[in-house]
């Protein structure tokens, strides 16, 4: 368990922080930043089996390399503040930024009808999305990151990328303007990394049942939006029978990718499934109190990264999911201007990797 991470005393409590980045932090998160908003390029960029997808460019006078990034279960680039703070950071320290709205979110679900697949095809768009931003001009390395479930589709980003680019055999997207070589790595905050098992924690615990209602009223949302862009795609019937995140994915998801059942679907996208592959550099932050997950894959996750010396793992004993506001003492200690303790400590590693 690492101790670097000091979280306000007020706030350990994994529940108490979460709910407070939620409702508190993401009203005055931009009084808290010195680094100004970029100024970016809107992009469509193609994805695998040719989705279109929506993002952003940002890149420097002198850029040392390229963030990718994507946010998590539920939202958008322009309510994604979380993601927003990442965007300033990264290029107040002079790494080309491109961030987007993954598939069937925001201006995305605009463009395609498109559903979601937790990573098995988002993790190739995040390839792709790295290819053309390379023509665009954003240099390498290029660093694929997200937090929650976008953490997740990061994740089989980086193990996409070492498939496609050095496995010719592999029948995928044109990334032939990319190198192997060019992939930095991954960074990633509170990744899901088993649906099915944390997802049957959320349905069962007192509070998380709370939480699991307040995603699926989101994902609802998604879906409804989705039908009124693509009526004849999104089945509306369907989308009524959708009341949790399991009726979602079991109504709208799992056929069109061909699994019989949710349980199987979320076994295909289990991270752990990939982490013993990874052979780039990636930096994974995970609390131990996230009360959003399951606390049986914590051994898990630190066994996997025991195994493989790609993946380093910072455990903290606070830090709640995707919260880590840390305290006054904590950003003395590694010489932080502000409290988002995650992106400073990813971005210092990006750094050290570079």
């Amino acid at each position: 368990m690492h101790n670097t991470y000091i979280p306000p005393w007020w706030l350990n409590n994994g529940v108490l922080m979460t709910v407070y980045v939620a409702l508190k932090m993401s009203k005055i998160w931009s009084e808290t930043l010195k680094e100004s908003e970029p100024i970016y390029k809107e992009q469509i960029f193609t994805g695998a089996q040719q989705t279109p997808i929506f993002g952003k460019i940002a890149i420097p006078e002198n850029p040392k390399g390229t963030i990718i990034g994507t946010y998590g279960i539920t939202g958008d680039l322009d309510n994604q503040w979380f993601l927003q703070i990442l965007g300033r950071k990264a290029y107040a320290r002079d790494y080309a930024v491109v961030v987007f709205d993954w598939r069937a979110h925001g201006k995305t679900a605009q463009l395609s009808s498109t559903l979601t697949s937790d990573g098995l095809n988002e993790g190739q768009d995040f390839v792709a999305i790295a290819a053309q931003a390379k023509s665009l001009g954003c240099p390498a390395p290029f660093w694929f990151t997200g937090y929650s479930l976008g953490g997740q589709l990061a994740l089989w980003g980086v193990h996409y990328a070492q498939e496609q680019l050095l496995d010719p055999d592999v029948e995928t997207e044109d990334f032939s303007s990319l190198q192997s070589s060019e992939i930095g790595g991954g960074a990633v905050i509170c990744p899901n990394l088993d649906s099915n098992r944390s997802l049957a924690y959320l349905e069962a615990h007192p509070i998380g049942k709370y939480i699991e209602k307040a995603i699926a009223s989101e994902l609802k949302k998604l879906a409804v939006k989705l039908h009124e862009y693509h009526p004849h795609d999104i089945d509306l019937a369907a989308v009524n029978r959708a009341n949790t995140i399991r009726d979602f994915d079991r109504e709208l998801v799992i056929s069109k990718l061909g699994f019989a059942s949710v349980t199987e679907y979320y076994q295909a996208c289990n991270l752990f499934n990939i982490l013993p592959e990874i052979n780039r550099p990636t930096l994974i932050l995970y609390a131990a109190d996230d009360p959003l997950f399951e606390q049986s894959v914590i051994p898990d996750l630190e066994a996997a990264c025991r195994r493989n010396s790609n993946l380093e793992l910072i455990l903290t004993e606070h830090g709640g999911h995707v919260g880590y506001i840390s305290s006054e003492t904590c950003r003395q200690q590694h010489g932080d201007q502000d409290c988002w303790w995650a992106w400073n400590r990813i971005l210092d590693w990006c750094d050290q990797e570079v």
